[in-house]
């Protein structure tokens, strides 16, 4: 009787066992998929100021970096909070009521930003200097840095300028869930690049200026603004090089004498009014190099080898800016 009760005991253990190892597994199976699911809506990204943890498709973004625009757009990505005043005019956010305006960068309404209760803020290029106090003003939000400008002192412009704008559509790519347009840019933006150095004949003597209020100021090889880094990334040969060179936003002040004295057999134009003016009194680039008596008998006037930059590329230095510009650049070398 008592070895027929020991028995029935087993039995209710064992089966009972097996009850729990079964249980056990669902649930186990259960948590794992909420660990993959939890880790499925975050991406890691690593910024200027280190790796960050970013919920994929956040909601109410704040974006402040003029590089990020075009491609946000295109992309479709709502923004809550944004500096108009320093937006292309034909980028959709610019005329979208919906979406505050912070200002520019000089006297910026910060406190917007909190106003919006942004899970992500998004700063670069001309916010670059405001991390800490946004960091601070917005605790409970990730906010990244994308800003990849280096010193004047830097000795790959060149390299930091395509590898910042792949880096951040890449980043842009995995935060928003659009990693295949992301890879679809960057083909592109390197097609670019490569049939502009090819497009190149190696010898032609390169020129670049920045007209701004009807005065054509110097960008200089390597630190000029837009023009500068592409001296390296392409081999441009110079056509005059100067002491103590900066990225100034007018160029670098040298007579349109000196300018045409180096006779360059092209010249590239950046026009920042077009850009930065709404008025009309505004004179087109165009018209203030084709009216400037200094330049009349320089080769790249007279064989018409004059680029000029997409008109909105001073608010809009974006992938897209470049990539266009870059196969505008090849064009007019290959003809």
């Amino acid at each position: 009787m008592k070895t027929s009760n020991f028995i029935k005991i087993s039995v209710i253990i064992a089966i009972f066992s097996l009850m729990v190892t079964a249980c056990s597994k669902p649930i186990n199976e259960a948590k794992q998929g909420l660990d993959d699911t939890v880790k499925a809506s975050t991406v890691e990204i690593t910024d200027i100021h280190g790796t960050v943890s970013i919920p994929i498709n956040p909601k109410n973004v704040v974006s402040l970096d003029n590089r990020t625009f075009e491609t946000l757009s295109d992309w479709g990505i709502e923004l809550a909070a944004a500096p108009k005043a320093v937006m292309p005019q034909d980028i959709p956010y610019a005329s979208d009521e919906s979406i505050l305006d912070i200002g520019n960068h000089r006297e910026p309404n910060l406190e917007i930003i909190a106003a919006v209760e942004p899970e992500l803020v998004i700063i670069g290029q001309r916010f670059a200097n405001f991390y800490e106090d946004i960091k601070a003003l917005v605790p409970n939000a990730v906010v990244i840095d994308l800003n990849f400008d280096v010193s004047e002192t830097s000795n790959s412009p060149g390299e930091n300028l395509v590898n910042g704008l792949k880096d951040s559509t890449t980043t842009l790519g995995k935060i928003f869930d659009k990693n295949e347009e992301a890879e679809k840019l960057i083909a592109d933006f390197d097609k670019a690049i490569a049939d502009a150095k090819s497009a190149y004949n190696g010898t032609d003597t390169i020129m670049s200026v920045v007209v701004s209020g009807g005065n054509i100021g110097f960008s200089a090889p390597y630190t000029g603004r837009v023009w500068g880094p592409m001296y390296e990334i392409f081999g441009w040969t110079p056509a005059l090089e100067i002491d103590k060179s900066s990225s100034d936003h007018q160029g670098d002040d040298v007579s349109v004498e000196a300018i045409a004295q180096s006779n360059p057999d092209w010249i590239f134009v950046l026009d920042r009014d077009a850009a930065v003016t709404t008025t009309s009194d505004a004179v087109p680039a165009q018209d203030v190099i084709d009216n400037s008596p200094a330049l009349q008998n320089v080769t790249a006037i007279s064989k018409e080898q004059t680029v000029y930059a997409p008109n909105d590329t001073y608010t809009n230095e974006s992938i897209q800016t470049y990539l266009e510009l870059f196969e505008n650049i090849a064009s007019a070398l290959s003809k």
